[in-house]
């Protein structure tokens, strides 16, 4: 259980940003993957007034606030007809509507969870993220980097050509994920992202062209792709998983 000494709705990120500085307080989100854990924080840091729950398309990029929902990324008609519905594909068996319509996209992307679809999926993509002070760093980079005491501000999607396909398995539809996987061309970079590994998403590129072999590509997945046992599945049932998964995606995206 988690307890909350005190609540601040922040007026500004700097505001957020100097609270953020001091011993155990926290920016919170929907609080859904915080309630995960236990523990005390001092001061809960509400970033919901500072405009950031919005999702705004140009001609060349998505910028999806920090405070946007998974309900609105599955709900969202530009971002899905250009992630070829796979950003939908990712969410749409996240627990319930309900639990959608209050989890955030900063929370899901800041705190870099192994079971995480929505890291999976958008590391697939020509992606960066906006922090307050750290400014802007590719999301592969951010997903490898130290929790700090930064503030995630908003995900940046470019709008590079391409195509994108998310998979995942589930025990249960609105479980936890055995492994979830993103296969990606963009930009004529071909790259695989496994996570639920059960550690956190990480990319494989088709350095060597093995597509649009997509047996061969899934065989190079599995083989770099290091898996772990835990209840929901184990290890080699979770290589098993890649090679299946990765061969089924290559076919949707263009492999043979």
């Amino acid at each position: 259980m988690i307890t909350i000494q005190k609540y601040v709705r922040a007026q500004s990120l700097e505001e957020a940003w100097q609270l953020n500085q001091r011993g155990r307080n926290r920016i919170v989100g929907g609080m859904l993957w915080l309630r995960l854990g236990r523990g005390s924080v001092g001061t809960a840091i509400d970033l919901s007034g500072l405009g950031l729950d919005k999702i705004e398309e140009t001609e060349t990029e998505f910028s999806i606030g920090a405070m946007a929902t998974l309900r609105q990324l599955e709900q969202h008609q530009g971002l899905n007809v250009y992630s070829c519905g796979a950003v939908k594909n990712a969410v749409k068996d996240i627990v319930g509507v309900q639990f959608r319509n209050m989890a955030t996209i900063g929370g899901s992307i800041w705190g870099r969870f192994g079971f995480s679809d929505v890291l999976t999926v958008f590391l697939a993509m020509d992606c960066c993220v906006e922090l307050y002070k750290g400014g802007i760093v590719p999301l592969e980079q951010f997903a490898n980097m130290k929790k700090d005491n930064d503030i995630l501000v908003r995900v940046i999607v470019k709008k590079a050509p391409g195509k994108v396909v998310y998979t995942a398995m589930r025990n249960q539809r609105t479980d936890f994920p055995v492994i979830t996987c993103a296969l990606s061309n963009i930009g004529g970079e071909i790259k695989a992202v496994m996570g639920a590994r059960p550690a956190k998403a990480m990319v494989i590129r088709d350095e060597k062209g093995r597509m649009p072999d997509g047996k061969a590509f899934a065989a190079y997945v599995a083989e770099k792709t290091p898996t772990d046992s835990n209840i929901r599945g184990s290890a080699a049932y979770r290589t098993h998983l890649v090679r299946v998964l990765v061969e089924r995606a290559a076919k949707e995206l263009g492999g043979m």
